[in-house]
């Protein structure tokens, strides 16, 4: 035998519920998609000191919905090309230079070459590390936002 059960629930407001869910902005749903999109991405970063791969850890606010790669060459790492001018230095009598430097002051412009990453720490560096993290890892990352939504802990 089945007996039949009504429930009303009164929320004081849709501003109520959403917290109660943790989907307004800066809330628990958000910062773990946050926390995922940095966590999952590492992988994809080039990694040579591990700087930029382990950056957004400080520079991210949690939960604001924009992860950050700070720094002077995210971009251009990010980006995958070559800015310059690149000025070659020499500083052994090998003839190969060593690293190059761009004029203070001076504009930098793509230059249609393409970096190259190394991929011995990262085997998965490259360019665009987040979208092709997310090309790989997005219904990972739903899935735990749907976990953590209306659960009510972090």
């Amino acid at each position: 035998m089945t007996e039949d059960v009504t429930v009303k629930l009164n929320w004081d407001s849709v501003e109520d519920l959403i917290k109660l869910c943790g989907i307004e902005p800066g809330g628990r749903v958000q910062k773990v998609i946050d926390k995922d999109v940095m966590d999952f991405s590492r992988p994809y970063c080039p990694f040579d000191s591990g700087n930029l791969a382990t950056s957004p850890y400080a520079a991210t606010v949690v939960g604001s919905g924009e992860v950050t790669y700070p720094g002077p060459y995210a971009h251009y790492v990010y980006i995958g090309e070559i800015y310059g001018p690149n000025i070659p230095v020499f500083e052994d009598d090998s003839g190969v230079p060593t690293r190059f430097f761009s004029p203070p002051g001076e504009k930098k412009h793509p230059t249609g070459r393409q970096m190259e990453y190394a991929t011995d720490i990262n085997p998965l560096a490259g360019s665009h590390w987040v979208e092709r993290m997310a090309a790989d890892r997005l219904q990972d990352i739903i899935k735990e936002a749907q976990g953590i939504a209306g659960t009510g802990h972090d």
